[in-house]
């Protein structure tokens, strides 16, 4: 990971271990910024990279968990609790709503070091995921009404003949939509055509069999 394509973000409200958290990351060549507060953090401009946000339980304004809760169901960067107060209740709850992991202090450099990396590895894959998503819609939108009706029979493994039936069209017009369809989502070949659809959650309308 080179130092400025990621940043870490730490938010704890003692301002000792905020200090000592800032000069271990940067000592370790990492873009680390550090927040007293979860209402400093969320008016912080994020930039657009990966990121690993490192998270105390016991905040002034609200509650880590509460926190992790209210970021849900938007993108954010994971999650890596730090408390001085662990409990099981919490640490299962943290960890099964998608947390990283989740250190009780005083914790280990390396430890931190290391979910923060899986952090930051897991957040460059959800970043590529959705860029992949983001190109294959635009590519979606460029599809007809009908080539849209035939993408769904094409990658349900239906013959030419088949889908064609679904659709009430002949079996040549159906190659031509499908043609153009495979163009337009630029798939090389059935199985990758098939790939796109699986992300991009269109379904089935007959089983493969």
């Amino acid at each position: 990971m080179s130092e400025r394509d990621y940043i870490v973000f730490v938010v704890d409200d003692d301002y000792r271990l905020r200090e000592a958290l800032l000069e271990l990351l940067t000592s370790a060549k990492m873009n680390a910024v550090t927040f007293g507060s979860a209402t400093e953090f969320l008016e912080y401009p994020k930039p657009d990279v990966p990121a690993c946000l490192i998270l105390d339980i016991d905040l002034p304004d609200i509650n880590g968990l509460d926190l992790q809760r209210q970021l849900a169901p938007v993108d954010h960067p994971p999650i890596v609790f730090i408390t001085g107060h662990g409990d099981v209740p919490s640490s299962v709850r943290a960890l099964k709503e998608g947390a990283i992991d989740f250190l009780t202090k005083p914790f280990s450099e390396a430890d931190l070091l290391g979910a923060i990396a899986a952090a930051i590895a897991k957040d460059r894959e959800a970043r590529r995921r959705r860029c992949e998503v983001d190109i294959l819609q635009q590519r979606f939108s460029t599809l007809t009404p009908r080539e849209r009706e035939v993408l769904p029979l094409v990658v349900s493994g239906l013959l030419n003949k088949q889908a064609a039936n679904e659709l009430g069209i002949s079996e040549v017009t159906l190659q031509i939509h499908r043609g153009k369809l495979m163009h337009k989502m630029e798939a090389q070949s059935l199985a990758e055509l098939v790939r796109m659809a699986e992300t991009l959650a269109i379904p089935l309308v007959h089983d493969r069999r």
